[in-house]
């Protein structure tokens, strides 16, 4: 009989992982982890606005934390003149040396485009910042932002478009975030101090609330369980569909089309920014992101 103990553990843990949410709910899968009267929930827990004023922002994450998988949100950000505010959606781990996968889209005076901001922390390390203006107006209608996490590589999508690649380069000794679970947040905040135009425009709080309204969370991800998770959520089987070889890079129309939002509407790249790093471009630079 105790022969047969791990087998069975395994095979109910990896049916666990099948079953793990897809279709969130955000009464359900999240809560309110500050600014608890600026959020509201509605439609069974289907829809939800973040507000920030003159007293607070505010801020939700899920109850689970995942390792590898697809994390999806539908936002429609804040209309109008959001100078200075900031709505963030991303994944992170806890602690000093903490792992983190970011969207941060920052506020325009009206008439302006956002800037859609990516980047990744490894081992509480940053400074790989990608930036770019959307191809929409994302303030008139919701749109997808999916964050993918596999042990290949991040990609970072827009309506199904992906916008950047970061992969996983261990083999030649560089970091990669793959060993911390992360939680999945969003958030919506003053940060006139650097946000828009180097913090040069301030909000107008005449304009305020500003309002953040999301819909359609799906969590297609590896939950987290403890240290025994390790092992199953890196396992290539069919309920591990983030580990298979053809989420392992982009397909050739993928790469077709983040070329042409890099071609088209990126606007910064820490890879290009020799001033920056005193001529000492980092090293995954020098490496193929497809």
């Amino acid at each position: 009989m105790e022969s047969l103990k791990a087998p069975l553990t395994a095979l109910l843990l990896i049916s666990a992982f099948r079953l793990s949410a897809v279709y969130a709910n955000f009464y359900n899968d999240t809560f309110c982890n500050w600014g608890y009267q600026n959020s509201a929930v509605w439609g069974d827990g289907d829809n939800l606005a973040l507000v920030l004023d003159r007293e607070s922002g505010s801020g939700i994450q899920t109850k689970n934390k995942f390792l590898f998988g697809s994390i999806e949100m539908q936002i429609k950000l804040v209309s109008g003149n959001s100078a200075g505010t900031v709505t963030a959606y991303y994944m992170s781990s806890t602690g000093d040396a903490h792992d983190e996968i970011d969207f941060e889209f920052l506020g325009n005076v009206s008439g302006q485009p956002y800037t859609i901001h990516t980047n990744v922390f490894v081992g509480g390390i940053g400074n790989r910042e990608q930036q770019f203006y959307p191809w929409f107006d994302p303030t008139s209608d919701f749109h997808n932002y999916t964050i993918h996490w596999n042990p290949s590589l991040i990609a970072w999508f827009v309506d199904g478009i992906p916008i950047r690649v970061f992969r996983n380069y261990e083999s030649i000794g560089l970091p990669y975030p793959n060993s911390q679970a992360m939680t999945a947040y969003s958030s919506l905040w003053n940060a006139d101090n650097w946000a828009t135009r180097g913090g040069l425009v301030k909000i107008d709080w005449s304009c305020a609330p500003f309002v953040a309204r999301y819909r359609g969370m799906n969590l297609r991800a590896c939950n987290w369980y403890g240290p025994e998770s390790t092992q199953y959520c890196w396992m290539n089987t069919p309920a591990n569909w983030w580990s298979s070889p053809e989420n392992s890079r982009l397909s050739y129309a993928q790469i077709g089309q983040m070329e042409w939002v890099q071609n088209n509407y990126m606007i910064y790249d820490y890879c290009k920014d020799v001033y920056r790093f005193h001529g000492e471009i980092p090293a995954e630079c020098y490496q193929q992101q497809l």
